[in-house]
Parts: structure tokens; C-alpha cells; sequence
């Protein structure tokens, strides 16, 4: 089906929308800020070696130094370089006889800075590509061990002799990527022509620079939709910022050629989202029910160890019988779950409760026509059969934050459990909890502090009881209204 891409930019935050068929398929977010370093490659300095630790302190220029240890330097042996860090079993040698201070080396983040702990680096350089992973310090040719065993061989050879005829030269090894497994031989190679002129810039600045400098970063939101999100099927991809439009045209001439004459500059005086109600598409794509247009909906509920989709009948009830319209709504939930995974981005263990069907052959349609709109995501899910609860389970590989996750916090009120207690379960708290507190201490006073509903309760309804507990502990009990974030919090302040 044809697509359009639209990019909305901002300096603090870049928004990414697919379009297909007229409405949203896959929502992108950036924001600047909160860009990780993962992937950055640096011109460092080696500021100390640590042969204790057997790690190093290295400057690339940031807040604090980024750590180094032994097991992520790669050794050069005789005969070029080792095929590993270190082979398992054989002596590591030290990292004083590697490193010195004072030396310029290259490194590249793999894991961010977390609190007080600086990066972690390593000297083995990688180069992410939409389809391919480029090792230019290796010349091993390897398959990702998520595709199937026996599919690998094929896929090595493939590659193999790509990498062998490619036009580019350079050498280097490669490692096919999960999501390359049914790349056509053209896709293949031209990844390997754009991951082997990323790696000859990276050296050309090396060699141009001194230390402490950023050699290569990983690609911003904006250029990875010409990398990895452009197909045959995009017809138009149209961003509404003049200075980045250049930006990207530069980026596409050098390495994308293919999806420059898709570029536009976005010049229409409504903002762009607007073309497709995005945001109002964003908006109903973090609340838990989405409605279906037979009147039908879909309860989708994310937590912490899965994420599960209820589907229900509502209002429907235009098909001649029962179980047709329990199929009718459940094949148009087919359709709109699939989108869904692509709009929230959810990622990991997926449980769909369809509409029990009694017809095996209802089931059957339902299971193809879901697989059918799976095939369409990016991102590699796989689907089941239906249980003998009538569930359908679904594993999608986590690619990036969730939707949610990314826009929204916990509420502070319930912490994120979507529910809070009754005004009368708090004014039962609260006099267990003055009656606790008597036990203890010997106040001349009580004094409650909640929420004016709390308040308001104790001083009608549940005044006997409060006055029966003055009586009982001998202390008066005095009441304060104030506003607060939720009315199941309190204070009981002893006087």
C-alpha cells in the first residue's frame, strides 16, 4: 500500500508520522535533550590507566570521564586483527601494555552515563545500517542468531558474495540484521555502500581532528526515515522546516540518493499534522479504549510483563446472527490491533482476548487476516494459534520506547495503578490510624489534615464515629481542609 511520511521539526522535538490510506500507521518522537550517546564515536584521550581495575579513564570531551575496561579493547595479533575481544580461555593482556595516557585512541559509547558513572566505551568500532551491522576493524561475515538455523547458511553465502563484489571496496566484516532476513540482494548491497562511506568519513575526521572530539554520531530521527522507513511504496516524504530540508537533501545526495526526488518542503499554512488530525490520532492512542467503527471497541491495557487487548461487541449488531457479528467485529479488530502495536509501538509479550467464536473456520479467518496486517510492521512480530482459552499470544521485538512510555509519566496520585481509594476508606484510615497513634503517644490534641472530601465526610456522615473515638482515646480531634494532589492522602499531627 503507498505511503506518505510527514516530519514535523522543532528545535526541541522531532515528530515523525506514516501515512497510509489516510490515516496514521506509525508514530516516531525525538527529543533533543534526551538523545542517548549509545553508537557515538569519539576521538578520546586516555586520561589514567588503572592496571588494579585493569580499565582506563578516557576524555571525549564530556562532563565526566568515560570508563574503559580490558574486556572491551580489541587486541591486535599477528596476521591483522583477533576475531574476538579475546578468545575464551586464553591470557587477557593487560591493559597497561594497550593503553597509555596521553594516547589518542578511538572508542564508541555502549552504554550512557547513569548518575555518577561516566560512558562505557569500547575500541571496537560498529556501524548500525537499516538491514546490516559493518565491523571494519573485522572481516568476519556473520547472520543475527534470531533468524532461524537453518536459513543461515544461505543468508552467510549471500551476503559473502555481496560483500566480495560490492563496488565500494574497503573490506571489513558484516552482521545481518533480524530485520534483513528477506532483504533482496539490491537492499543489501546498498546498505553495504552507505555503512562503508559512513566508516571512510569517520576515518577521514579521525585522521583531521584532535582528541576529545566527535567523530560520528548516530543518525537523528529525520535521517533515519531516509535510512530506514523510505520504500518503494513512500510516494511523498514532507518535512516542514526549511533549514532542515537542506540538511536532509545533503544527507540523501551523499548516501540516499534513491529517496531524494520523494523529498518536499512542506509550505501549507496549517501545520502539518494537522493534514491527518495526528495529534488527535495521538491522543486516542494513549487512552486504553479504541473504538471500532461497527461499534464494537478494544480495551488495551500495557503493564510492566505484558500488554493485553480485550475485544468487545459494544453497540454492534448489524450482522444477521450472533456469532457472524462476534466475527464480523472481531475480524475488523484484526485490522485495528495490528495498527495499534504499529501506533503505540508496544513491544514484547502480546495477549488478544477476541470475542469467543464457536466456528473453527471463523477462527481460522480471524488468525489469517491478523497475520495478514503483522505482515506490514517493520518490526518483527511473531502471532500463535488460539489457545484453548481462546487467547491469541504475540511476541514483538521492543525497538524503542512505547508511545506511552515516551509522552507520559505514573500519576502521582495513584502511582501509575489507575485507581485510588474511596473517601470513606480514607476516613476509616485515618481513625485506625488515630487510634494507633494514641496508643503511643500522649498529645493533648489530634489534629487531621486530608483532603477538603475527606474532610467533609468526617464532619457529616462519619462524625458519630469520630466523635465516639475522641471520647474513647479522652483527646479532642480536630479537623483541617487543604489541597492536595489525591484525596486518599493525609496527615495526623500530634499537638
Amino acid at each position: 500500500m503507498q505511503n506518505d511520511i510527514l516530519i514535523n521539526w522543532a528545535p526541541q522535538e522531532t515528530r515523525v508520522a506514516i501515512i497510509e490510506g489516510g490515516s496514521v500507521q506509525e508514530l516516531h518522537h525525538e527529543r533533543t535533550l534526551e538523545r542517548g550517546l549509545v553508537g557515538n564515536v569519539y576521538l578520546g584521550k586516555v586520561s589514567r590507566v588503572l592496571p588494579g581495575m585493569q580499565s582506563a579513564f578516557i576524555d571525549i570531551g564530556l562532563e565526566r570521564a568515560a570508563f574503559l575496561h580490558v574486556a572491551d579493547v580489541w587486541q591486535r595479533q599477528e596476521g591483522g586483527l583477533a576475531p574476538m575481544f579475546a578468545r575464551k580461555g586464553e591470557p587477557q593482556v593487560p591493559i597497561e601494555k594497550q593503553v597509555f595516557e596521553g594516547q589518542s585512541i578511538m572508542v564508541q559509547v555502549i552504554k550512557d552515563p547513569i548518575g555518577t558513572k561516566g560512558a562505557r566505551l569500547s575500541t571496537q568500532i560498529s556501524v548500525a545500517g537499516r538491514l546490516l551491522v559493518f565491523l571494519p576493524q573485522d572481516d568476519h561475515i556473520g547472520v543475527s542468531q534470531k533468524i532461524p538455523q537453518n536459513e543461515r547458511d544461505a543468508l552467510r553465502a549471500r551476503l559473502q558474495a555481496l560483500v566480495g563484489t560490492a563496488d565500494t571496496g574497503g573490506g571489513g566484516g558484516f552482521i545481518l540484521r533480524t530485520n534483513g532476513e528477506d532483504s533482496s540482494d539490491d537492499e543489501l548491497a546498498e546498505d553495504i555502500g552507505y555503512l562503508r562511506k559512513v566508516w571512510k568519513r569517520i576515518k577521514d575526521s579521525a585522521a583531521k581532528q584532535a582528541a576529545k572530539t566527535l567523530l560520528h554520531q548516530d543518525l537523528s530521527l529525520m535521517q533515519r526515515v531516509l535510512r530506514d522507513m523510505v520504500t518503494e511504496n513512500t510516494q511523498s516524504i514532507r518535512i516542514d522546516s526549511r533549514e532542515q530540508f537542506a540538511l536532509l537533501q545533503q544527507f540523501g545526495q551523499e548516501f540516499m540518493p534513491a529517496a531524494l526526488p520523494k523529498l518536499q518542503l512542506y509550505k501549507g499554512e496549517r501545520p502539518i499534522f494537522d493534514l491527518y488530525s495526528v495529534d488527535e490520532e495521538i491522543a486516542r492512542a494513549l487512552g486504553r479504549r479504541v473504538d471500532l467503527k461497527s461499534g464494537g471497541y478494544l480495551v488495551v491495557d500495557q503493564t510492566e510483563a505484558l500488554t493485553t487487548v480485550d475485544v468487545n461487541t459494544g453497540g454492534y449488531v448489524g450482522a444477521r446472527n450472533f456469532d457472524d457479528t462476534i466475527f464480523k467485529t472481531n475480524l475488523e479488530a484484526a485490522h485495528a490491533i495490528a495498527r495499534q502495536l504499529r501506533l503505540r509501538n508496544l513491544g514484547g509479550i502480546i495477549i488478544v482476548d477476541f470475542i469467543d467464536m464457536v466456528r473453527e473456520d471463523h477462527q481460522a479467518q480471524v488468525l489469517s487476516e491478523l497475520r495478514k496486517q503483522l505482515q506490514r510492521d517493520r518490526v518483527k512480530t511473531m502471532c500463535g494459534e488460539f489457545s484453548q482459552l481462546g487467547l491469541v499470544e504475540m511476541t514483538r521485538k521492543r525497538t524503542r520506547e512505547s508511545l506511552a512510555h515516551m509522552l507520559c509519566t505514573s500519576c502521582p496520585v495513584c502511582s501509575g495503578v489507575g485507581e485510588v481509594k474511596t473517601v470513606r476508606t480514607v476516613c476509616y484510615d485515618i481513625l485506625r490510624e488515630i487510634l494507633r497513634e494514641a496508643r503511643q503517644f500522649n498529645p493533648k490534641e489530634f489534629r487531621v489534615l486530608a483532603a477538603p472530601p475527606v474532610i467533609e465526610m468526617l464532619l457529616d456522615e462519619e462524625s458519630q464515629h469520630l466523635a465516639g473515638l475522641s471520647d474513647f482515646i479522652g483527646k479532642p480531634i480536630s479537623l483541617h481542609a487543604e489541597g492536595r494532589d489525591g484525596s486518599d492522602q493525609y496527615d495526623i499531627v500530634l499537638l
